[in-house]
């Protein structure tokens, strides 16, 4: 799967130094396990697998967060995007609880790491789901219920369109669901903050070191142009990027662009009064628009998507004329950085989590919840790595069909498969 969004610098590059770069793989290395990817989910395999002891060496084909885990919405839900009752119908109703508390519990770890290995990553802590229209609202209102009577999960509290209107410059929503315990946080900082602990707790990291093939057996061979690692195990982490090293996998996701933009710096009172409490905040539509506060007083807007994976060159304005409909107040404000990136969907929307042999593990299809799942999936892997694998066995027991059509035809079949879900987001 080669697909190639322009790399357009996005705010959250901008506002940082990013450490000096780690040298390409070079030679030929021996380690108990080899990570592919250093997003959230191969940072934070290795380091729960470094912590363990373990050996550990993790290639990246570009820079670390290079991928979705450095360019998202930064919004840290629990959940999925699969609904909850698709994934009773599948494990029980037991199992689907299960996974539900795994992503709670994904929720703490990151307020952990951000206090154990003091991560600045601008975490906040407020985020709500809104309703455009009275359908939606209903909806909100059954997911509130679900939460509090079927989860016992007591953070929620849903809103009538004046408390929505008390707390966003908006009159786009008529209803919203607010969670306290959900937030959001400066996702390249954070991706980079879990790097520096893993690299501290002995990982070797090498970027620009682009995986070109996988030898199987009972030591698996990672070899790059420049270099091979021998492994008892492999974890691969790179989500829309193993398509050229495991097909098997790739037929399973499918990238999707999405795209975010950045307001030039509003002021402390200006962007204030548009979120008054610094919530992060995400409609309900399937082609969904989220937004929120950066920590320099911007206003950061994203939810464009395209099906086609084609990074059309108007995407900038699209994104922001979106933002308008929102927030009309800020037709003469400028937009100052425009960026993309892929987010790796599955056809059910549930995360794909396995093993190719008994040695070779993979994580893949977050599905646009990867700022929360990715953290405790490094977790529950390094656990199944360390032959704990009970928990990481109730992910494996998803079932994940290939998308229709074959690598050649899929995407367009995807394309007029979503036509039917923009047209209902136009639906009363």
């Amino acid at each position: 799967m080669n697909l190639a969004l322009a790399p357009a610098r996005s705010w959250y590059e901008a506002s940082l130094t990013r450490p000096a770069p780690t040298p390409p793989l070079a030679g030929d290395m021996q380690a108990d396990v080899c990570v592919v990817g250093a997003g959230i989910a191969g940072c934070s395999t290795a380091l729960h697998l470094a912590e363990r002891g373990y050996k550990v060496v993790l290639l990246e084909a570009e820079q670390t967060g290079f991928g979705a885990s450095g360019r998202s919405g930064g919004q840290l839900i629990p959940g999925y995007a699969s609904s909850q009752l698709n994934l009773v119908a599948q494990l029980g109703r037991e199992d689907a609880r299960r996974l539900w508390d795994f992503t709670l519990e994904g929720v703490d770890l990151v307020r952990d790491r951000v206090r154990r290995h003091s991560i600045e990553c601008d975490l906040a802590w407020g985020q709500m789901h809104a309703a455009i229209k009275p359908r939606q609202r209903d909806e909100l209102q059954e997911w509130h219920r679900e939460y509090e009577e079927d989860y016992n999960y007591r953070s929620t509290r849903f809103m009538e369109r004046a408390e929505v209107e008390g707390l966003l410059a908006t009159k786009r929503y008529c209803a919203g669901l607010y969670d306290s315990a959900a937030g959001h946080c400066h996702p390249l900082k954070y991706a980079l903050g879990i790097a520096v602990a893993a690299r501290s707790a002995g990982v070797r990291f090498h970027e620009g070191s682009r995986v070109t093939s996988i030898e199987r057996g009972p030591t698996v061979v990672v070899r790059t142009a420049n270099g091979s690692v021998r492994a008892k195990q492999v974890a691969l982490c790179a989500n829309v990027g193993l398509g050229e090293i495991a097909p098997v996998l790739a037929r399973k996701v499918m990238g999707i662009a999405t795209y975010i933009v950045a307001t030039r710096p509003l002021g402390a009172e200006r962007a204030t009064a548009l979120i008054r409490n610094n919530m992060a905040v995400s409609d309900i539509n399937c082609v969904l628009d989220y937004f929120l506060r950066s920590a320099d007083h911007r206003l950061l807007f994203g939810g464009r998507v395209s099906y086609s994976g084609i990074d059309a060159k108007n995407t900038g304005r699209a994104t922001q004329l979106r933002m308008l409909s929102v927030f009309p107040q800020l037709a003469d404000t400028e937009i100052e950085y425009s960026w993309g990136g892929f987010v790796d969907i599955t056809m059910n929307r549930a995360p794909d989590f396995g093993r190719l042999d008994p040695n070779l593990y993979y994580l893949q299809g977050f599905s646009g919840h990867g700022m929360v799942l990715t953290g405790i999936a490094g977790k529950i892997m390094a656990e199944a790595m360390a032959g704990q694998a009970e928990r990481f066995d109730v992910y494996a027991r998803i079932k994940h069909h290939d998308f229709p059509g074959g690598m050649a035809l899929r995407r367009p079949a995807l394309v007029l498969a979503m036509l039917w879900y923009r047209m209902r987001d136009l639906l009363p």
